[in-house]
């Protein structure tokens, strides 16, 4: 059985994002006992093309995600964005978008709204807005799920805003994904490159509380605890993880609820960029079904139009003129469509080495 004989193709909210999370969280496989997707930040309809492409062809779900900055950017860097209006725009427009050819690739697609700051629950609160519109017309949210990270604040303010807006999502099936423990590094605006030590290692009985205030109202959330992530590729020796302090939050969670689940926690990997297959490795294993992938998918949409540009220098100096002829035109060079989609190529190649290193190839 795969994962299309429990979930349809296309865009999945509600109890068939649980499913997809249940399915990954408890998959025997031959080689990883249970898989992760990966979540690919989405900028452009460009960048969600071409990480559909690489699914469809691994037959494996994805999830695309939009930051407020990618969100912006979606909209149109020309937008004012002074409350979060073209925040609010560019992720309705992002979702509308794969909502539109996500079924045309075949494969289970989570839309999911990144890293949500204190300072930008206005931009939280217009998605909200846009989903409770299009759900009041479809039955069904815009979004699969959102993100809350309110892990600068107090621990009582983050679960106590946590639940607040889980309360509103629930009815509506969104799955809520929250951050308890300092992510380091540097990401969309938000500096954590100088944050203690110590605060990128959450605890477990941080992790029952976060869990004991959300199962209350519902079952569907996840966590993003820290066990030592950072933002960003680092050199090797400079992020100390610890991926293992997840079996510790799996096992203090089971023995609370009387052991009758070993792995009762959903939680999220952030800073996945740079990793070693032997950290991931153990983090999926310790129930971990999702994966944040930035950094490296940047660097490869990058690299395809680099490499294109250097080595057909020599066609894009002129409209008209190249190494074959003073006549001769290049419009099949500085095409968009053509250079662009040299970058599509790389990023989609390093989408799917992400998939192999979560497990999640073949699922469908």
């Amino acid at each position: 059985m795969g994962i299309l004989d429990i979930v349809p193709a296309g865009v999945l909210t509600g109890e068939n994002v649980v499913k997809l999370f249940n399915y990954a969280k408890e998959h025997k496989a031959s080689k990883i006992l249970s898989f992760a997707i990966p979540a690919i930040n989405v900028t452009s309809s460009s960048v969600a093309n071409a990480c559909l492409e690489a699914a469809r062809d691994i037959k494996s779900p994805i999830i695309l995600q939009v930051s407020q900055g990618g969100a912006a950017f979606f909209a149109g860097k020309g937008l004012p964005n002074d409350k979060q209006q073209a925040s609010i725009a560019g992720a309705k427009a992002a979702a509308l978008h794969i909502r539109a050819v996500a079924p045309l690739y075949g494969v289970p697609v989570v839309i999911h709204s990144d890293h949500c700051a204190a300072k930008l629950l206005p931009w939280f609160d217009g998605m909200l807005e846009t989903d409770e519109a299009y759900y009041k017309e479809h039955g069904e949210p815009l979004f699969s799920s959102h993100m809350l990270d309110l892990s600068e604040e107090p621990k009582e303010e983050n679960i106590a805003t946590c639940v607040k807006y889980f309360k509103r999502m629930a009815p509506m099936g969104i799955w809520l994904e929250m951050e308890i423990g300092i992510t380091g590094g540097e990401e969309d605006g938000v500096d954590n490159t100088s944050v203690e030590n110590s605060l990128l290692y959450t605890q477990p009985e941080d992790i029952w509380d976060v869990y004991s205030a959300l199962n209350a109202i519902g079952p569907n959330f996840s966590i993003a605890a820290g066990f030592g992530n950072v933002h960003g590729v680092y050199k090797p020796g400079n992020v100390k993880l610890q991926p293992g302090l997840l079996g510790k939050h799996q096992e203090y969670a089971s023995k609370k609820l009387g052991g009758k689940t070993e792995k009762p926690l959903y939680l999220v990997f952030h800073g996945g960029s740079g990793s070693t297959k032997e950290e991931i490795k153990t983090a999926v294993g310790h129930g971990v079904v999702k994966m944040n992938v930035d950094t490296d998918t940047q660097w490869a949409y990058l690299v395809g139009i680099r490499d294109f540009v250097q080595n057909k220098s020599g066609y894009i100096q002129n409209q008209v003129g190249n190494p074959e002829g003073a006549d001769k035109p290049n419009k099949k060079y500085y095409d968009p469509r053509v250079w662009v989609r040299e970058g599509e190529k790389t990023l989609s190649a390093r989408v799917k080495v992400a998939c192999e290193d979560l497990g999640n190839v073949g699922h469908l």
